[in-house]
């Protein structure tokens, strides 16, 4: 019999919907027999509550302090590569692996969730690019690393309170490619996708380049849109006080209206004043401009429509004028540190818009915490029943990120290495013996909406049989 740790796992995960309890109905309960569930541990999770299942709101141990280490000397010898072909020491990193990071993305489904209700084409992109603006929300702050995935690494979490789950596998290790694929248990849209992150170390700050395709399908409505994320820097590396900007280009394509929203993730510039600042416009296939979209990746998104914009945005450049030219003459170079620019309160709200998304606050003792949102605190939470369940590949069994999770760094360190090793061992392995590496949840495909090549879920993960699965670990 199956133990009741694990059943209530399964159980909970069916309240949802009907489809969510189908999919799951298939798990194979065989694989669970005989497991003590004495074995299974709390893991800092908290229980249910009035039926509501409770998340746990910290982690088992705070963060350690990184004033001791000496980075320039790790780092010195890696002025202009690439850091994914570089092995970085566990002080760079958080106790999360890069397949949680990107589950970082469902943070704010909702706004996706609302779209089914939408009758408008463009009020459904105002939605999209809110929801594609606070994909990257989280990254606000966390200056350290995920874990790379090992080969093979997998991870799930199923939110019946969000109403998705989502599944992931690390299927190329170099160059290192996560694939991910998330459904509404209500089967109203899928969201899926692969990233490929380059690193590159330029002297006084990290560049990560997000490369990759993301698509989302609106079910319902029959529309599939398509984006990459923008780039992102960490500064001053070396010396002086982290800081972290994105910027660049992010066009979301309604392939089935031709509909384009195009949002410019703008630097902070020489006196900081567009630091974390998005800005962008709604065209309609004719290129025709329907609405404008501005805010803050840190903080909260708008639309308006574009003439007010425009007039709002001469009024305000009359009292800029003066305050820049003072500006520059105060400004000074610093050639030891980036300082960080200092952040405007707030988005200064043009007369007439619409809030789409405004951040969630986080936790107060986030700080101490790797700045972890509420949602990011709960990624690796080994909940009862969890442990008789998932594939022994999922990456809240990785015994390094567990081990710093719980503050131990030293273990973490050891396991860190002897994982890295194993991989390499086994690769060898397969070379000596002309084996090619089977993925297992995703193939190597065209994406239907951009024709360019692409990880696509092939099924069958949440059947739960996980037999031949790789020993990874």
């Amino acid at each position: 019999m199956l133990n009741n740790d694990a059943e209530r796992y399964l159980c909970v995960k069916c309240l949802e919907s009907d489809e969510s309890c189908e999919g799951l109905s298939e798990a194979s309960f065989k694989d669970a027999q005989g497991i003590d569930s004495s074995s299974q541990k709390n893991n800092g999770s908290v229980p249910q509550e009035n039926g509501i299942k409770k998340h746990r709101t910290s982690l088992p141990a705070p963060m350690f302090s990184r004033n001791n280490i000496s980075v320039w000397g790790i780092l010195k010898k890696c002025i202009g590569l690439e850091l994914s072909k570089i092995t970085m020491p566990i002080a760079f990193n958080e106790p999360l692996s890069f397949l949680q990071r990107i589950t970082e993305y469902m943070e704010h489904t909702y706004l996706i969730n609302r779209t089914s209700s939408m009758s408008d084409s463009i009020e459904r992109m105002r939605a999209v690019a809110a929801f594609a603006v606070s994909a990257v929300a989280s990254q606000w702050d966390r200056t350290g690393k995920p874990f790379n995935p090992l080969l093979g690494e997998t991870y799930e979490l199923i939110r019946e309170d969000q109403g998705f789950r989502i599944v992931s596998e690390q299927v190329s290790h170099h160059p290192p490619v996560s694939a991910f694929h998330a459904e509404n248990l209500a089967g109203d849209f899928v969201f899926h996708g692969s990233i490929y992150p380059k690193l590159k170390f330029w002297g006084k700050s990290v560049e990560a380049e997000p490369k990759g395709t993301i698509t989302l399908e609106l079910l319902k409505h029959r529309e599939a849109y398509t984006w990459s994320n923008p780039n992102c820097c960490v500064h001053n590396v070396i010396l002086g006080k982290l800081w972290i900007e994105q910027y660049g280009t992010v066009e979301i394509v309604n392939h089935s209206t031709g509909d384009k929203c195009v949002l410019n993730f703008k630097p902070c510039g020489m006196f900081g004043k567009e630091l974390h600042k998005v800005e962008g416009y709604i065209q309609d296939k004719s290129k025709k401009k329907l609405a404008v979209i501005y805010g803050k990746w840190t903080e909260c998104m708008w639309s308006v429509d574009p003439q007010a914009y425009e007039a709002h945005k001469k009024s305000e450049k009359k009292g800029d004028n003066k305050k820049q030219k003072n500006d520059e003459l105060e400004g000074a170079e610093n050639d030891d540190a980036d300082d960080m620019p200092e952040v405007q309160e707030t988005v200064s709200v043009v007369p007439g818009s619409t809030l789409l998304w405004r951040i969630d606050s986080r936790p107060a003792h986030s700080s101490v915490m790797y700045n972890f949102t509420n949602f990011a605190m709960c990624l690796n939470e080994l909940e009862p029943g969890m442990e008789a369940v998932l594939p022994h590949t999922d990456c809240r069994f990785r015994p390094d990120i567990r081990a710093m999770e719980n503050g131990n760094m030293d273990e973490a360190s050891k396991e860190k290495e002897r994982l890295e090793e194993k991989q390499r061992a086994a690769r060898k392995e397969r070379a000596k013996r002309d084996e090619e590496w089977s993925t297992r949840w995703f193939q190597m495909g065209t994406n239907p909406y951009t024709g360019s090549q692409d990880w696509i879920y092939t099924g069958g993960y949440f059947n739960r049989n996980y037999q031949d699965l790789p020993d990874i670990y």
